[in-house]
Protein backbone atom coordinates (compact mmCIF):
# COMPACT_ATOMS: atom_id res chain seq x y z
CA UNK A 1 0.00 0.00 0.00
CA UNK A 2 1.65 3.30 -0.57
CA UNK A 3 1.80 5.92 1.62
CA UNK A 4 -0.80 8.82 1.13
CA UNK A 5 1.45 11.15 3.53
CA UNK A 6 4.17 12.85 1.90
CA UNK A 7 7.02 14.19 3.97
CA UNK A 8 7.47 17.69 3.67
CA UNK A 9 11.08 19.01 4.39
CA UNK A 10 12.45 22.92 4.62
CA UNK A 11 15.11 22.82 2.07
CA UNK A 12 17.15 26.19 2.09
CA UNK A 13 19.13 26.67 -1.26
CA UNK A 14 22.52 28.26 -1.15
CA UNK A 15 23.79 31.02 -3.82
CA UNK A 16 27.49 31.47 -3.55
CA UNK A 17 28.08 35.25 -3.27
CA UNK A 18 31.58 36.61 -1.84
CA UNK A 19 31.03 39.07 0.87
CA UNK A 20 34.42 40.90 1.38
CA UNK A 21 34.26 42.23 4.86
CA UNK A 22 31.46 40.05 6.62
CA UNK A 23 32.72 40.99 10.01
CA UNK A 24 30.13 43.68 11.42
CA UNK A 25 31.73 46.01 14.07
CA UNK A 26 29.55 48.55 13.44
CA UNK A 27 25.83 49.95 11.43
CA UNK A 28 28.15 51.30 8.45
CA UNK A 29 29.34 47.39 7.77
CA UNK A 30 25.99 45.86 7.69
CA UNK A 31 24.67 48.73 5.37
CA UNK A 32 27.11 47.99 2.96
CA UNK A 33 26.29 44.71 2.63
CA UNK A 34 23.19 45.12 2.68
CA UNK A 35 23.12 47.79 -0.19
CA UNK A 36 25.47 45.48 -2.56
CA UNK A 37 22.65 42.76 -1.91
CA UNK A 38 19.09 45.53 -2.61
CA UNK A 39 20.81 46.98 -5.82
CA UNK A 40 18.46 49.99 -7.38
CA UNK A 41 15.33 47.79 -6.73
CA UNK A 42 11.90 50.19 -7.19
CA UNK A 43 10.56 48.31 -4.65
CA UNK A 44 10.78 47.39 -1.09
CA UNK A 45 13.47 44.75 -0.33
CA UNK A 46 13.93 43.25 3.36
CA UNK A 47 16.99 41.46 3.68
CA UNK A 48 17.94 39.62 6.72
CA UNK A 49 21.75 39.50 7.53
CA UNK A 50 22.54 36.02 9.62
CA UNK A 51 25.79 37.05 11.86
CA UNK A 52 27.14 33.73 14.14
CA UNK A 53 28.55 34.27 17.53
CA UNK A 54 31.34 36.27 16.56
CA UNK A 55 29.45 38.74 14.32
CA UNK A 56 30.12 37.51 11.27
CA UNK A 57 28.37 37.02 8.35
CA UNK A 58 27.14 33.35 7.27
CA UNK A 59 24.14 34.24 5.04
CA UNK A 60 22.17 36.93 3.69
CA UNK A 61 18.22 36.16 2.18
CA UNK A 62 15.98 38.57 0.64
CA UNK A 63 13.09 37.88 3.21
CA UNK A 64 10.66 39.99 1.24
CA UNK A 65 10.01 42.09 -1.63
CA UNK A 66 7.31 44.60 -1.00
CA UNK A 67 5.48 46.91 -2.96
CA UNK A 68 6.58 50.76 -4.13
CA UNK A 69 5.85 51.82 -0.79
CA UNK A 70 4.91 49.16 1.88
CA UNK A 71 6.13 45.85 2.95
CA UNK A 72 4.19 43.41 5.09
CA UNK A 73 6.64 41.09 6.54
CA UNK A 74 6.41 38.56 9.33
CA UNK A 75 8.46 37.11 11.76
CA UNK A 76 8.73 33.67 10.12
CA UNK A 77 10.12 34.51 7.32
CA UNK A 78 12.84 36.30 8.74
CA UNK A 79 13.39 34.05 11.64
CA UNK A 80 13.14 30.73 9.43
CA UNK A 81 16.24 32.15 7.31
CA UNK A 82 17.82 32.83 10.65
CA UNK A 83 17.10 29.10 11.93
CA UNK A 84 18.51 27.57 9.17
CA UNK A 85 21.75 29.19 9.12
CA UNK A 86 22.05 28.88 12.85
CA UNK A 87 23.00 32.16 13.49
CA UNK A 88 23.16 33.73 17.03
CA UNK A 89 21.54 37.28 15.20
CA UNK A 90 20.35 39.22 12.73
CA UNK A 91 20.43 42.10 11.49
CA UNK A 92 17.17 43.54 8.93
CA UNK A 93 17.66 45.58 6.33
CA UNK A 94 15.44 47.34 3.54
CA UNK A 95 15.67 49.96 1.45
CA UNK A 96 12.69 52.69 0.26
CA UNK A 97 12.94 53.23 -3.02
CA UNK A 98 12.28 57.18 -2.99
CA UNK A 99 15.49 57.01 -1.48
CA UNK A 100 14.64 58.44 2.03
CA UNK A 101 15.80 56.62 4.78
CA UNK A 102 13.93 58.02 7.29
CA UNK A 103 12.26 55.14 8.97
CA UNK A 104 8.21 55.36 9.05
CA UNK A 105 6.42 54.04 11.95
CA UNK A 106 5.51 50.77 10.15
CA UNK A 107 9.74 50.61 10.14
CA UNK A 108 9.89 51.01 13.32
CA UNK A 109 6.66 48.37 14.37
CA UNK A 110 8.47 45.54 12.44
CA UNK A 111 11.30 46.35 14.05
CA UNK A 112 9.60 45.69 17.35
CA UNK A 113 8.03 42.86 16.05
CA UNK A 114 11.08 41.36 14.97
CA UNK A 115 13.11 41.60 18.31
CA UNK A 116 10.16 40.43 20.54
CA UNK A 117 9.83 37.31 17.47
CA UNK A 118 13.99 36.80 18.17
CA UNK A 119 13.71 36.79 21.65
CA UNK A 120 11.40 34.18 22.35
CA UNK A 121 13.31 31.71 20.35
CA UNK A 122 17.02 32.96 20.82
CA UNK A 123 18.23 35.26 18.12
CA UNK A 124 18.65 38.69 18.93
CA UNK A 125 17.98 41.42 16.61
CA UNK A 126 20.62 43.35 16.75
CA UNK A 127 19.93 46.49 14.29
CA UNK A 128 17.44 47.38 11.51
CA UNK A 129 18.63 49.48 8.88
CA UNK A 130 17.26 51.39 6.60
CA UNK A 131 19.33 51.94 3.02
CA UNK A 132 19.86 54.30 0.19
CA UNK A 133 21.44 53.23 -2.84
CA UNK A 134 24.32 56.29 -2.12
CA UNK A 135 26.20 55.65 1.05
CA UNK A 136 23.32 57.15 3.25
CA UNK A 137 21.08 54.99 5.69
CA UNK A 138 19.87 55.48 9.30
CA UNK A 139 20.02 52.86 12.27
CA UNK A 140 17.48 52.27 14.36
CA UNK A 141 19.52 51.12 17.20
CA UNK A 142 21.72 54.15 16.94
CA UNK A 143 18.56 56.23 16.67
CA UNK A 144 16.75 54.81 19.62
CA UNK A 145 13.94 53.64 18.15
CA UNK A 146 15.50 49.77 18.69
Amino acid sequence: MENIYEVQRIKQVKTEMEIKENSIRMPENAADIARSFIGDDDREVLLVLCLNTKNKVVAVHRAHVGSLNASVVHPREVLKAAILNNAASIIIAHQHPSGDVTPSREDIQVADRMKEAGRIVGIELLDALVVADNSSFTSLKEQGDL
